[in-house]
């Protein structure tokens, strides 16, 4: 747990840091890094997608993972979850709930935090997940400039998503073969292009509705 735990601590520490210089940067800069920062996301699920190799098995995943993210509702809930915190530290200014689903996608979505997870729980390695706390650190204090103190709280979903794959890992590593792996960060970057489109507001889409289709490659190799 240890590449979790220090991963979900550069988050904060990131977050906080982007909070503090939140108030030195004009709204119209704050704007355009929001807009930037949509592209960054969209190149990088671009990226991802590209890696799998089993385009069938992507739309199939995608349209099972949807229709089961929409049966449970799972935006709905990360969004009522973040407005409890926003109600609970009563900041009306920032929208806790966007920046916490938002960013807890970032976060979790992706070949570094599925991978990273299954290193740390199989061979006590930390590489790859100490390399993505660099990443998410530095990410974060952008998110937080333009999204406020729910990006703080994403770290949250970081600790528990991680922690559960690593704790899993030993159990399910006959399952997360490489191309098990590869198939689930093509459609983790289907969904993070998704984020992209949020971001630019070109079309609302309910991303977290999306995010069973990641699981889905596990149960079509173990099966078949």
């Amino acid at each position: 747990m240890t590449g979790t735990i220090v991963n979900a601590l550069a988050i904060i520490v990131g977050g906080i840091a982007g909070l503090i210089f939140r108030n030195v940067i004009s709204e119209k800069i704050t704007e355009s890094l929001l807009k930037s920062t949509g592209l960054v996301v969209m190149a990088i699920g671009i990226k991802l997608s590209l890696t799998g190799d089993n385009l069938t098995l992507t739309v199939i995943s995608m349209i099972v993972g949807t229709i089961i993210g929409e049966t449970m509702n799972i935006e709905g809930k990360l969004d009522s979850f973040g407005a409890f915190i926003e109600n609970k530290i009563k900041n009306r200014e920032s929208n806790v709930a966007l920046g916490f689903v938002t960013c807890t996608l970032i976060y979790c979505v992706g070949s570094m935090a599925i991978v990273g997870s299954i290193q740390s729980g199989l061979t006590g390695n930390h590489e790859i997940l100490f390399s993505k706390a660099v990443i998410d650190g530095i990410t974060s204090i952008s998110m937080a400039v333009s999204m406020g103190i729910g990006v703080i709280f994403s770290s949250i979903s970081v600790l528990v998503y991680q922690g559960i794959l690593t704790m899993l890992a030993g159990l399910m590593h006959s399952l997360l073969s490489d191309v098990v792996v590869r198939e689930m960060t093509a459609i983790g970057g289907l969904i993070i292009m998704a984020m992209g489109l949020n971001f630019l507001e070109i079309k609302r889409i309910k991303v977290g509705n999306l995010l069973p289709a990641i699981f889905l490659p596990i149960l079509y190799y173990a099966f078949f």
